[in-house]
């Protein structure tokens, strides 16, 4: 049987107290419960947060999707292309100011959604939490997230970047 020696990291450096290792391990396992969902559906975890959006509301501007899920353009127009080529969505010129794309849903990205309604109660039922649960955690991850966005954005930040070592 082997031993654990004890760490030499101070426990402010140790993996499992960190909340970053923490969301992120959380979000993977979460990916890997939707892929089988969304590989029946023909999707992936980005795309379906696309169709989310235009579920919710249809017709929308590059930019927009792009606020709503925290993605720049450079990172959504290949997303969009891919979903236009598989025909659930079509991307047009907005006919006020040609330098804006705006994204629709076809028909078939329409029945997509009936097709997809299931998802968010397989999830549930895979993450065994209770609607009040699941309703607790995301508002502290969205306040989580409101809270960073707010702090990269500042100029000054709480906690300044270590100073550089000297080189010996």
């Amino acid at each position: 049987m082997l031993s654990r020696l004890p760490p030499s990291s101070p426990p402010e450096l140790l993996l499992d107290h960190q909340l970053c290792f923490a969301l992120y391990s959380a979000s993977l396992a979460m990916t890997k419960v939707y892929k089988p969902l969304l590989d029946a559906l023909g999707l992936t975890y980005p795309q379906y947060l696309v169709l989310l959006v235009l579920w919710e509301q249809d017709d929308l501007p590059v930019s927009s999707i792009g606020e709503r899920l925290f993605l720049d353009s450079g990172t959504l127009t290949p997303l969009l292309k891919r979903l236009e080529a598989a025909g659930w969505l079509q991307r047009t010129r907005d006919s006020a100011d040609e330098r804006r794309v705006r994204i629709a849903l076809t028909p078939a990205g329409r029945a997509l959604q009936q097709q997809a309604r299931s998802v968010p109660a397989c999830v549930r039922a895979y993450s065994q939490l209770e609607l009040p649960q699941i309703h607790a955690l995301k508002c502290q991850l969205q306040a989580l997230r409101g809270t960073l966005a707010a702090v990269g954005m500042a100029t000054d930040s709480v906690c300044p970047p270590p100073a550089p070592q000297a080189q010996p």
